[in-house]
């Protein structure tokens, strides 16, 4: 029998080896189709008495990226059109579908045949449960492999077994740590926890995973065996008693409540480590279904991996235009922006000139990287083959002449017009015509700044995060002029250095920075109202938030936030800055010189280490305090979040963003919007557009007009709209349903 994704070849042992590798794909992933075919493979080995044991493993350079969930979207999709029908019979279809695989992987557990699976790479979600059913598991001794059951971080949960044999085979702790994280393991920490039964060299993967049958290992797993003991001991016992407050105290205090997925996973491992195995996995199922219909899983599973997948891919990218491939690109000023942008594209393996106004400028830009791997090195990420590598990639100088025949150049000097101008006219008379010009700018508009380029169509945005080699989103800004060939361009660019494109029309502080201004701003509010620093800080990050409102001003420097304010004013107008923010800014960067973070002293100060930052003691008293038990923290968190969906709207509904998907992935990737909600937009959608405007109405009665709703949700809350209908960024799909 032939398979579309697997082949099965049996050797002259009785061991069947069956290769995972499905065609036209990258990695392998579980389908229908995949999940029919392994189904088929193990009845008929199963029922093959010629057939001693089954090893599996992967015909590509990972083992597989787990299911593809855009196949449980598809499931979601067809609950909803149910539910409306019949409740019932829609929550029995989920129910089915939700223990699809962990039956499947039950079957071939008890299919009283061995199997083991040797995992070559990358094993992640549903492959990695499939492994964990195996009776036995041998990795490859390769920085390639690593496993992990990351489902909680896109609003779902291991719902195919993990929550049920990782505790089984791993002492409690450990287990409860990697469910509800989503961490990765390599193949050693993976064999430390008891997860995997060997680690070998690559070549010798296969033989030692038939061997491990040869050796007679019983088809049999350790949970299906009379006297089986769990690793920790049982649920009611003094370790037990050790363990479990102590864990809902600090998933409570990780995750605020706000992650149900994290929740169920600690119930399903409570409840079903006090019960046979099979009536485990129900328990498994039941919440797994439960899970499935929860807002929270709907938008982060939309957001988190299919249209982050999406944008990866370039759905943003214009059709028609053929690929870039970077032969050399150019760097403009080597401060730490540009530093970090050298490092990245030297990454990715592209060569890179770092331009600078002297030598010593640029060779400090370049030491950067250096630094950058010394701390790969120390870290056992990189080797120093590795570090050299890369920096021979590197090329630092003070002559604009070096920059000839560079495909794109990135621009990230001072933010100065003038001196920006100078640096594209010298550089434009260098490169190709047909050379992309992006500028790094956060604060200038590209319509402006392409003015001083005789090639406007080739200028763009391409605005990066600091700091660049850690944050993974990257704003391409379209100026009035840019071109579709500079687009693909700068799309084709952010690609290769494996971050994550979102395409913005031109506008004051583009999309990103208007909605963290209105973050900050908020906090500036509060802090005039007499909100206790403190309770400031804590309920941003209850809401969600990583990084409280007055600690991320302080990283990016408060005299910043006066500088942007008086710049605003100077364009704007008097009114175009709430006079008691200026005023508080002014107090902090002028009369007490707290600048942030850089100098030691902002909202926080900043002791030597290895002392932490707290609070300024003083701020407190700026301002007249309320009295704590008085404030409604619900309400102080539901302003974060409103405030900066608002702006979202905006945003979208002047059509500087126009696909969904960006606005959503580009806000939890850039200042972390609460990922629970899917992104700033899906936090609108997730409550209905009504009820967002009845919240936002409350809210601009008692605080003011940053609440005021744009017409754009008064007209989508009238004709029953989501964002994701009225900005749908499928329309071949909608016009295939109207068809």
């Amino acid at each position: 029998m032939s398979y579309t994704n697997f082949t099965v070849e049996t050797d002259a042992d009785g061991i069947a080896l069956v290769t995972w590798d499905s065609p036209g794909r990258s990695m392998n992933v579980f389908t229908e189709e995949v999940m029919d075919e392994l189904e088929k493979i193990n009845d008929k080995l199963a029922a093959d008495e010629a057939v001693k044991g089954v090893v599996i493993t992967s015909g590509k350079d990972s083992f597989s990226g787990g299911a593809d969930l855009t196949m449980l979207q598809r499931q979601l999709g067809t609950f909803n059109a149910m539910e409306k029908k019949d409740r019932d019979a829609a929550i029995k279809m989920l129910f089915d579908g939700a223990g699809r695989m962990s039956w499947l992987w039950r079957k071939i557990e008890t299919s009283g045949k061995p199997w083991v699976s040797a995992i070559n790479g990358t094993c992640m979600g549903g492959a990695f449960e499939l492994s964990l059913a195996c009776h036995g598991r041998v990795a490859a001794d390769s920085d390639k492999v690593k496993m992990a059951l990351p489902e909680v971080k896109v609003g779902i949960f291991p719902g195919a077994g993990g929550t049920q044999r990782v505790p089984r085979l791993a002492n409690a702790q450990e287990a409860l740590q990697m469910l509800t994280t989503g961490q990765n393991l390599s193949a050693r920490k993976a064999k430390a926890m008891g997860l995997v039964h060997e680690v070998v060299e690559p070549a010798g993967l296969v033989d030692a995973a038939r061997d491990m049958i040869k050796a007679g290992l019983k088809p049999v797993q350790p949970w299906d065996e009379k006297g089986f003991k769990l690793p920790s001991g049982p649920v009611y016992s003094a370790a037990g008693a050790n363990l479990w407050p102590p864990a809902i105290a600090i998933l409570r205090r990780e995750t605020y409540g706000n992650y149900p997925a994290a929740t169920a996973i600690l119930k399903c491992v409570y409840e079903g480590l006090l019960v046979p195995f099979d009536t485990a996995l129900r328990i498994e199922q039941r919440y797994f279904t439960e899970i499935l219909q929860s807002t929270e899983a709907a938008m982060m599973v939309r957001s988190l991996f299919v249209s982050l997948q999406e944008l990866n891919k370039g759905a943003r990218r214009p059709q028609g235009v053929p690929e870039t491939k970077f032969r050399k690109i150019g760097v403009l000023g080597a401060g730490f922006m540009g530093a970090g942008i050298a490092y990245v594209t030297a990454q990715a393996g592209i060569p890179v000139v770092l331009l600078d106004r002297d030598m010593p400028s640029a060779e400090k830009g370049k030491a950067h990287s250096a630094g950058l791997m010394d701390g790969r090195i120390k870290k056992g990420r990189s080797t120093e083959a590795d570090k050299e590598k890369l920096l021979s990639l590197i090329t630092p100088t003070d002559d604009y002449a070096q920059l000839e025949g560079c495909d794109l150049i990135v621009e990230a000097v001072f933010e100065d017009s003038e001196i920006k101008k100078g640096v594209t006219e010298k550089t434009e008379a260098v490169i190709s015509k047909n050379a992309t010009f992006a500028s790094n700018t956060s604060t200038i508009p590209i319509t402006g700044l392409a003015k001083n380029s005789k090639r406007p169509k080739n200028f763009i945005g391409i605005h990066f995060f600091s700091p660049v080699d850690k944050m993974m989103l990257v704003e391409i800004i379209m100026g009035k002029k840019t071109g579709d060939a500079a687009l693909a361009a700068a799309i084709d660019y952010v690609r290769a250095i494996k971050k994550t494109p979102i395409v913005v029309n031109d506008t004051r502080g583009f999309y990103v920075n208007r909605c963290v201004l209105r973050y900050m701003a908020e906090a500036f509010q509060m802090l005039i109202e007499g909100v206790p620093p403190a309770m400031i800080e804590n309920s941003a990050k209850m809401a969600g938030m990583p990084v409280g409102p007055l600690s991320l001003t302080d990283e990016t420097a408060i005299d910043l936030a006066q500088k942007i304010m008086k710049q605003t004013i100077r364009d704007l107008g008097e009114k175009a800055v709430p006079a008691d923010q200026f005023e508080l800014i002014n107090t902090m960067v002028d009369k007490y010189g707290r600048h942030g973070r850089k100098n030691g002293k902002g909202f926080y100060d900043y002791p030597a280490k290895p002392a932490k930052k707290h609070l300024w003691p003083e701020l407190k008293t700026l301002y007249p305090q309320q009295d704590p038990d008085k404030i409604d923290v619900e309400e102080l968190k539901q302003r974060f979040l409103v405030t900066i969906a608002m702006e979202a709207a905006r945003v979208m509904q002047e059509g500087i963003v126009t696909d969904p998907r960006e606005a959503d992935v580009g806000s939890i990737l850039a200042f972390g919007f609460a990922p629970y909600t899917g992104g700033a937009l899906s936090y609108i959608d997730g409550m209905g557009v009504e009820n967002f405007l009845a919240l936002s109405k409350k809210l601009q009665k008692k605080y003011g007009a940053q609440f005021k709703a744009p017409k754009l949700l008064a007209d989508m809350a009238a004709k029953g709209e989501t964002f994701y209908d009225r900005f749908n960024p499928y329309p071949k799909d909608a016009e295939k349903k109207a068809a």
